[in-house]
């Protein structure tokens, strides 16, 4: 069997000026020897000029006159809740998909989409996405993200955004499924879909622009995640529509200055009065690394979206009409609590 090896590309013009950001393509070693490798919204503290990106792929036939839309691929947390896939959304828009997170089932609740009507999230179109931080919940369909679409046509390379850390969560992904990448290399697979470019975002000061093409501009924001320094935010602009993805975090002004006024605010929440029965360390844990709908109601009524919608619902025993109250008690506008497969 054929090691995994890293391979470390020149970066594209303008991502890592001032942002110290690395372009690495991170392949599977025999793959790449059969192939020649080829060397808005708010204010926010620019510190890089991004380059546009190369034309990605559309769904073909794809209505680009549609609407930007957020698609809610899994609206789970760590517990295993069978009908809440892991944490896992699509800012869906020009005939492309954007994914952010990749927690377990992102790429059948992505087909499941596909069949609904949504032609840009057939799984064979996945090529972009972002991880908003590392943990298992929002990773654990890495390698299906990575190798499930190859296996059923895909062709291009997967490229991904992240923060520091994702070089090496790649590189373990692929050496895992080393064994399995020989066999489909001998078989003939076109290993240039097994490809991953994986770009590290370094934690942002203020909110800064990571990726541009011809449809979104993305722009990440530091996400208040407990000890994790890396931890991001996004808003993606995209054909008039704003989207703002809060990642996991407790209440931080970041999510309301960038949203401020936001087409969709989509953020984790936890009910409260379902945490007071917790003990008392789970409690300084959640208040610390996550947001409670009470605070979340606060935290909406500064940033005024049109539409509040929460995921990475931690309920501890509460309804989804608790939750709700919590939030309505601070906050007037617009809420639901997203289920897989909603459409926003």
């Amino acid at each position: 069997m054929t090691a995994a090896s890293e391979f470390v590309r020149a970066p594209r013009a303008g991502y890592a000026r001032g942002m110290r950001a690395r372009d690495l393509v991170i392949a599977f070693a025999a793959a790449l020897a059969q192939a020649a490798c080829s060397s808005g919204g708010p204010d926010e503290k620019k510190t890089a000029e991004i380059a546009e990106e190369p034309e990605a792929i559309s769904a073909p036939g794809a209505a680009v006159a549609a609407p930007p839309v957020l698609v809610i691929l899994g609206s789970g947390t760590p517990i295993p809740e069978p009908d809440r896939a892991g944490p896992a959304v699509a800012v869906v828009a020009g005939g492309r998909a954007y994914l952010v997170d990749f927690g377990a089932g992102v790429v059948r609740r992505a087909e499941a989409a596909f069949r609904k009507g949504i032609a840009a999230l057939d799984p064979r179109l996945l090529t972009i996405a972002f991880a908003t931080h590392l943990h298992s919940d929002h990773t654990a369909g890495y390698p299906d993200l990575i190798l499930t679409p190859a296996i059923v046509g895909r062709h291009a390379p997967l490229r991904v955004f992240g923060p520091v850390g994702l070089r090496a969560m790649t590189e373990h992904v692929l050496a895992a499924y080393g064994a399995d990448l020989e066999l489909r290399r001998a078989a003939g697979d076109d290993m240039n879909a097994y490809t991953v470019d994986a770009t590290e975002i370094p934690a942002p000061e203020g909110m800064v622009e990571v990726y541009r093409d011809d449809v979104a501009t993305v722009r990440a924001f530091h996400a208040a995640h407990g000890a994790d320094p890396n931890a991001l935010g996004l808003r993606f602009d995209a054909g008039g529509r704003s989207f703002v993805i809060s990642g996991d975090t407790a209440p931080t002004r970041a999510i309301a200055d960038a949203c401020a006024g936001c087409d969709v605010l989509l953020h984790e929440v936890y009910c409260r009065a379902g945490l007071a029965a917790a003990p008392q360390s789970m409690q300084e844990y959640h208040g610390s690394h996550h947001t409670s709908a009470a605070r979340l109601g606060e935290l909406a009524a500064e940033a005024v979206p049109k539409l509040l919608a929460a995921y990475h619902v931690l309920s501890f025993g509460c309804t989804d009409a608790q939750i709700e109250a919590e939030i309505a008690a601070r906050f007037a506008g617009r809420t639901v609590i997203a289920a897989d497969l909603d459409v926003l």
